[in-house]
């Protein structure tokens, strides 16, 4: 089988509820990119990758494009389904740049899913779970905006929430303390700052709030507080609660070293930020082996990037799966047809080759660029 044309196109995805805030950024769309990789034998493959704006990682939507662009042309005649030598060839082609290189390798597990029959979750491992458990984003909003969310999502089902932090810390004090008083006993808080706070301001609020666990029965996590590393782990040696690390995390060698450094509990394991669904099946298995417990998602994306991260999810035992993210959920616009299906905070996958998804053509509109 040989790749023989791939075709890039656009599409804005617009949010339900208006604006999507976090640490000191707000959005009304993201910017997606979708691939579709056609072969001499008429499999088509399809992968999708969003960077979350252009500041929120290394990443940004139109350098995605221009990138897919600039190593397509040597990726055509190439084995799609030889899935290594695809990342090896990008990785000759185009030094970096991970979140440019995972919409191809994305679309490249949809062509083998298809070409054998088998859902991607098969071919990852094998399905360890029918249905994964999903958080709901609570957006970085006044205070009582947020509580009132909350209660939106509680009566759809959802019982695990990721509250949005990382803006002014007595402020960031207050969402803790009225989110946390307006959730159920049992209920999971992930309270994401994304890089958002600055080292002394972060040791300063999870002090204050390490007792609201305890007061409202709820176990609360701290996700990313600061930009770097070093920064992460020196709050980490002051916090009593348990840590998530994400942005940080972009690569085995940084993996490695957290574990050494016993500087997290968890990780939050991006597709894009890894290159695709061969590099985080990686992390995934390193993950397994030294007992760390993950979040499984992506940075954003339709429902061609939600289907990988079910994929990816229901392939990973239950034991080292914490949640995961129907990004999808959050749109106005459908990009896919067959898109991972939410029930009661929870998502399950078809069972249909490959990523199971069918682009919506007429949504996605013309390609911005054709390669072959």
């Amino acid at each position: 089988m040989k790749i023989t044309r791939i075709s890039i196109h656009q599409v804005d995805l617009p949010l339900k509820e208006g604006s999507y805030s976090w640490s000191t950024q707000s959005f009304a769309a993201f910017d997606s990119t979708v691939v579709i990789i056609e072969t001499d034998e008429g499999i088509t493959g399809v992968g999708e990758s969003c960077p979350l704006g252009p500041s929120y990682l290394a990443a940004y939507a139109e350098g995605l494009r221009t990138g897919i662009a600039k190593i397509a042309p040597d990726l055509l005649g190439q084995d799609p389904t030889a899935l290594d030598k695809i990342n090896h060839r990008m990785d000759q082609l185009l030094k970096g740049h991970p979140y440019v290189k995972s919409a191809v390798d994305m679309a490249c597990w949809d062509i083998l899913g298809k070409a054998t029959g088998r859902p991607v979750h098969a071919l990852l491992g094998g399905k360890f779970q029918d249905r994964v458990k999903l958080f709901k984003v609570i957006s970085r909003d006044d205070p009582a905006v947020m509580v009132e969310r909350l209660g939106e999502y509680q009566a759809l089902g959802f019982d695990q929430f990721q509250m949005k932090v990382g803006e002014d810390p007595d402020r960031d004090i207050t969402r803790f303390q009225k989110v946390a008083a307006a959730m159920a006993p049992g209920e999971v808080m992930d309270a994401d700052a994304n890089t958002g706070w600055r080292q002394h301001d972060a040791v300063r609020i999870v002090d204050a709030v390490k007792g609201l666990a305890a007061e409202h029965q709820i176990p609360i996590y701290i996700e990313q507080p600061c930009l770097t590393y070093e920064e992460c782990l020196a709050v980490r040696q002051h916090c009593s609660l348990p840590m998530i690390l994400d942005e940080c995390m972009d690569s085995l060698a940084v993996l490695l070293r957290g574990y050494q450094d016993r500087a997290m509990d968890l990780i939050n394991l991006k597709i894009n930020r890894m290159g695709g669904l061969t590099r985080a099946r990686q992390v995934r298995d390193l993950c397994q082996s030294l007992g760390i417990v993950m979040t499984i998602e992506d940075s954003w994306g339709g429902e061609i990037a939600t289907a990988a991260i079910a994929h990816l999810a229901q392939s990973t035992p239950k034991d080292f799966h914490f949640q995961s993210s129907a990004f999808h959920d959050y749109h106005t616009v459908a990009i896919a047809e067959g898109g991972p299906i939410v029930e009661q905070g929870t998502m399950r996958s078809n069972d249909q080759p490959g990523l199971g998804v069918t682009p919506i053509m007429d949504v996605l509109g013309d390609p911005v660029a054709v390669i072959g």
